[in-house]
């Protein structure tokens, strides 16, 4: 039998999980006490207290149908009744046509209501709106007669003090219940925060707690999260040396360059120059996030500022829509980095270049379109790997690259939690670049 169907009505999160595993067998026991209480106790009970009640009114009947006359009958019932404590009263014919009467909540009377009919068939109305006596209307061979007794001889008194008690005392557990719960479930709580803080580039101060269970959970994150630092600090050590190493070299190949005649010197110190901007761009890629921290950030000022100064540096950038305000927690160079590329790109394969920033309440997005021959849908994948040139599908009269401007607004976007995404634009007909990160 498949429960695939359950799952779309079960809560999501862990603490709602957790909360039903506890509340669902409280319940349930709940209801079956209840069910069987009632069955077992209530009816059972109340049937051998009314049976026995049954065979007291009918001694008071047979006294009431003795008497001599219908005046005489509270005397002469009174010999019979007096002991058993039941008072005995004439009333008129139209008692008879009374319907039964009970709370709604009462549902033992619906037990002695049936068993009193069934013991005495002269008892025509069963009264228990008075919590406190039982009033029955008998249709005697003397008219009709009222016979009232202590409510306590027909049903347990105060029955409903077992639920009431069972109520406040499950209650009670179950408040208990969930604090030690949610005390369990906050170190998860606090791993999950941390991890999401690491997966957006931000390291949030964390230290295991809880279960041994999760304490160890705690202890391989904060493990791996430790080796993942490690690894890119040695990566950017590692690279910034080969990049070190790499300048020397090629500096003293441009002092030899120079002199040459210009035939021969123009086009090797061109060469030089692409090895050059490839060191550059492989540094800035091996960098990424790691060379600042997240600050609070308005990013609108920030797109603003770039966009100045790729205008004043003659690129045909153009800032188009600005939406939202706030700050939010950048890495300021890294963000930078990722949109100087992206916008290096818009410029080098098209004519012009669009950027707009919208800031909501759940997200920020970077775009910049270019009205350049775009990049093949097929190709959005592949266009954001390291080292990946589709000469096919983006000019390279206007320039060459190393493959590693998209690659590095993918890297920056995801150290932030977010995505890098590629479309065509509807403005430009160009490609269409977004940054988009959660808040």
């Amino acid at each position: 039998m498949s429960f695939k169907w359950l799952k779309r009505y079960m809560p999501r999160g862990i603490y709602a999980r957790a909360a039903l595993i506890l509340l669902l067998p409280v319940v349930v026991v709940q209801l079956v006490v209840s069910v069987v209480f009632v069955k077992r106790h209530f009816e059972e009970v109340s049937h051998q207290m009314s049976q026995a009640a049954a065979r007291e009114v009918r001694l008071v009947l047979a006294s009431i149908e003795s008497a001599p006359r219908r005046s005489d009958i509270t005397e002469t019932s009174a010999a019979v009744a007096t002991p058993l404590a039941m008072t005995v009263t004439p009333l008129s014919e139209s008692a008879l046509d009374e319907p039964h009467q009970r709370a709604w909540y009462d549902f033992s009377g619906i037990v002695i209501t049936d068993r009193l009919g069934n013991a005495v068939p002269e008892v025509e109305v069963v009264d228990l709106s008075n919590d406190r006596r039982v009033r029955l209307v008998l249709d005697t061979t003397m008219g009709a007669v009222e016979v009232s007794f202590d409510r306590r001889r027909v049903s347990a008194a105060a029955p409903h003090q077992l639920f009431v008690n069972m109520l406040f005392f499950s209650v009670l557990v179950t408040l208990i219940a969930f604090i030690f719960l949610r005390n369990q479930l906050r170190p998860i709580k606090r791993l999950a925060r941390a991890a999401d803080a690491f997966g957006r580039g931000r390291v949030m101060p964390y230290s295991p707690s809880g279960a041994t269970e999760l304490r160890a959970a705690g202890a391989a994150f904060v493990d791996m999260r430790n080796r993942i630092e490690r690894q890119i600090e040695t990566r950017t050590l590692m690279l910034s040396g080969v990049s070190h190493d790499l300048r020397t070299p090629l500096t003293r190949m441009k002092l030899s360059l120079s002199m040459l005649d210009d035939d021969e010197r123009i086009p090797m110190e061109r060469d030089v120059e692409d090895m050059q901007r490839m060191i550059d761009a492989f540094l800035s890629f091996a960098k990424g996030d790691s060379e600042d921290e997240p600050q609070d950030t308005d990013p609108i000022a920030l797109v603003r500022t770039l966009v100045e100064d790729a205008q004043r540096g003659g690129q045909p950038v153009t800032l188009v829509e600005c939406e939202g305000a706030g700050e939010m927690p950048l890495r300021v160079m890294a963000i930078r980095r990722a949109l100087d590329n992206l916008v290096s790109n818009a410029v080098r394969y098209g004519t012009r270049a669009e950027v707009s920033v919208l800031l909501t309440d759940t997200f920020l997005r970077f775009r910049v379109e270019d009205d350049g021959p775009g990049i093949a849908e097929d190709d959005y994948a592949d266009a954001q790997r390291p080292f990946t040139r589709l000469d096919s599908a983006r000019n390279q009269d206007k320039g060459s690259g190393v493959g590693l401007g998209l690659a590095i607004a993918t890297d920056i976007a995801r150290a932030h939690g977010g995505v890098l995404r590629l479309g065509r634009s509807e403005q430009l007909g160009g490609l269409r670049a977004d940054i988009v990160i959660g808040r």
